[in-house]
């Protein structure tokens, strides 16, 4: 898994993100890292609809995170928020996260960094292995 590609999508930073000064507010960072974990596991081929759906509803809560603000987005930026699934084990995911801001130079600007660990939980909230289908995928496919 380490190998595997960083999984990104595009966020764009709307006044609704921001406090009266342009600047997004500390907690839509969280939106914007869930909204790239979900994608991710769209792109494996796991789905919350086809979680929820088993005959043990299952889904996915996150269990800790452990978040990095370096600077400052804002409103209109076009932000790339980075997913990396490092380990798959037991009922248990570990992710990296990145919101990076393009330069024009073709770098980027850290912007918040997250470590994620999530959990596949029932819908009582008791952990669950992951079933192994959801497993394979996410192990054997790129982020």
């Amino acid at each position: 898994m380490a190998d595997a590609p960083t999984h990104k999508i595009k966020v764009r930073i709307y006044y609704e993100d921001t406090d009266f000064t342009g600047v997004v507010y500390h907690a839509r960072y969280l939106h914007f890292f869930e909204r790239g974990r979900t994608d991710a596991l769209r792109d494996v081929g796991v789905s919350h609809t086809e979680l929820l759906g088993r005959d043990e509803p299952l889904a996915f809560m996150v269990r800790s995170m452990k978040v990095d603000w370096r600077m400052p987005a804002r409103i209109d930026d076009l932000l790339d928020v980075e997913t990396l699934f490092r380990e798959v084990k037991g009922a248990r995911m570990y992710l990296t996260q990145a919101i990076r801001r393009p330069r024009a130079d073709g770098g980027a600007d850290l912007i918040a960094a997250a470590e994620v660990e999530a959990a596949c939980v029932s819908l009582e909230g008791r952990a669950r292995r992951l079933p192994l289908d959801v497993l394979e995928k996410l192990s054997a496919a790129p982020s």
